[in-house]
């Protein structure tokens, strides 16, 4: 009989306040029936007195001794801080809970004030995009564009045997990014009472309700989880706002980022006496403001790739949601999710068009029960079909079986397109000019011939690219001045990568008197070669 797989599980574990650490709690017992799980504790965290009587956790530093397969559960904040070293020095399987690391990065790096590691980390994984995302920053600057483009997780996951992650999506985001990295897509464990009940606790959400002082007949709309500026809930308290809407309440359950003042926006639109935000709260109260709800927000943009804990349990009791029509929602069945378009910058002045479409989703569905009640029972069946622990587990054991025995692919250089004239701010090259030669008589009309050629590791556009292509410029500098001005310039007939050049041809006639002839390559919609320290010809005539 084969020997069951042999796992090191490391993971944050409750009482850590982390969607991770509950996954993990949900997780661990369906794991241990079908493979050898050993649990290991993070340094400097705490684990559950319970937990710590069930599973005896080892110390984090032993990780993969005598053959054993780690398997980490690697998140974008500070409490995976330990398990990025463990998975870094002892390749294992890595479960990718959110695809963009950048804001752990920042933790582990400028937080400390350590700006080179950060500079350096983005390169290794970005090229020489990485280096320039990563410039500002050293000046106090801040780019929070780069904070979900550039997700850094390249060299973590190289070092690894294979990686999990939640959805189909997420998989694809991954084998984009790097093609030799194993992925496998795994579903994510909902711990589910057994029966399932045909609804949530109804007594419980009125109780709430209660506690609450929320009234017993409004229609109330839910938000669930640790509140960042992309949840957009700023979004759902400006929908709230919109005609058709004056009954419908808000609770948004969570912590919340400092960042974030929920009661402000409420109060400025007039609906502050409809908004209630609970902070933190345990996760029996969660599920019986779950209960309290006819309708969830699970709103996203821009995102890590996660999928979303709190939203699966929220189908998982029989509630429809609303989520951003995005990225990793494409997974969702439109049979128990309604997707609305997002707009604007996280946590900004999105415009009024999200709120308008979430207010008009919202009324919506809250004028259509008999739907409401459609969507509810595909929501529990959905989450108990493709989400159930027990089957989470069975294919994390498959996958991690048929990654255990692979070698890690190693660094190696980051596959970075070079930059182009568009994104880069210097260009390299040389410029000739034939057929300027003295002597040339006045009035003369002579065919110039000029060469170009690309010596550096910047593409130059062809002028047909619009922005950031190339086009020559030809002045001929007078007494009056240029002779030349208005006319079109000369389009660089192709891309040139380095060390490839092209030929122009430009019809010029000698004038009266003394005169100047300047060639300079420009950059459409940006500067001329000079300012970017490239070839300029120029030569009295």
């Amino acid at each position: 009989m084969d020997q069951p797989l042999a796992i090191d599980y490391v993971s944050p574990l409750p009482p850590v306040r982390s969607g991770i650490a509950d996954y993990s709690a949900d997780l661990l017992p369906h794991l241990a029936e079908r493979a050898d799980v050993r649990v290991l504790r993070l340094p400097g965290q705490p684990v559950d007195e319970a937990l710590t009587e069930r599973w005896r956790p080892a110390e984090a530093a032993s990780a993969g001794e005598g053959g054993r397969l780690p398997l980490y559960q690697m998140g974008n904040n500070p409490y995976h801080d330990a398990v990025w070293d463990l998975a870094s020095a002892r390749p294992g399987v890595v479960t990718l809970h959110d695809l963009v690391l950048h804001h752990l990065l920042i933790e582990r790096t400028l937080a400390r004030g350590e700006y080179e590691r950060y500079e350096d980390a983005l390169a290794a994984d970005h090229g020489w995009i990485g280096r320039a995302v990563a410039r500002p920053r050293r000046w106090g600057g801040t780019c929070d564009a780069g904070l979900f483009a550039l997700p850094v997780h390249r060299r973590l996951l190289r070092r690894q045997r294979g990686v999990l992650v939640h959805s189909r999506w997420a998989a694809e985001a991954v084998a984009e990014d790097d093609p030799e990295i194993p992925v496998r897509p795994v579903p994510m464990a909902v711990l589910l009472p057994v029966p399932l009940p045909r609804s949530a606790d109804a007594a419980a959400g009125r109780a709430f309700r209660a506690a609450r002082r929320l009234p017993a007949e409004a229609p109330l709309l839910g938000s669930f989880g640790f509140q960042t500026p992309i949840k957009r809930t700023l979004t759902a308290v400006r929908a709230l706002a919109a005609p058709g809407l004056e009954r419908a309440h808000l609770v948004i359950v969570g912590e919340v980022s400092p960042e974030l003042d929920f009661e402000a926006e409420a109060r400025r639109l007039g609906v502050a006496d409809r908004v209630t935000v609970t902070g933190f709260v345990p996760a029996g109260e969660m599920e019986s403001a779950i209960a309290a709800c006819e309708l969830c927000l699970n709103l996203r943009y821009p995102t890590a790739g996660e999928t979303s804990a709190s939203l699966l349990r929220v189908l998982a009791a029989g509630r429809p949601a609303i989520v951003s029509d995005f990225a990793q929602f494409a997974d969702l069945p439109r049979a128990v999710a309604l997707r609305v378009p997002v707009g604007g910058a996280a946590g900004g002045d999105a415009g009024d068009g999200e709120p308008r479409a979430l207010a008009a989703a919202v009324a919506g569905l809250l004028a259509a029960p008999g739907r409401l009640a459609a969507m509810s029972e595909a929501a529990r069946a959905y989450v108990a079909r493709e989400h159930d622990p027990g089957r989470a587990a069975a294919a994390v054991v498959a996958a991690c079986a048929e990654l255990a025995d692979l070698e890690p692919g190693g660094d190696a250089p980051a596959r970075v397109p070079a930059p182009t004239t568009l994104t880069s701010g210097a260009v390299v090259g040389e410029l000739r000019v034939e057929g300027a030669e003295p002597p040339w008589p006045e009035g003369e009309r002579r065919r110039l011939r000029l060469i170009v050629t690309n010596r550096g590791p910047a593409r130059w556009l062809g002028a047909r690219r619009g922005p950031g292509g190339v086009a020559v410029e030809v002045r001929l500098i007078g007494p009056g001045g240029d002779l030349r001005a208005g006319r079109p310039w000369l389009a660089l007939p192709r891309d040139l990568a380095a060390g490839q050049g092209a030929e122009l041809e430009i019809a010029v006639r000698r004038p009266p008197g003394p005169a100047r002839l300047e060639v300079e390559p420009k950059v459409v919609g940006g500067a001329g070669f000079g300012a970017l320290g490239g070839p300029v010809w120029t030569a009295d005539v």
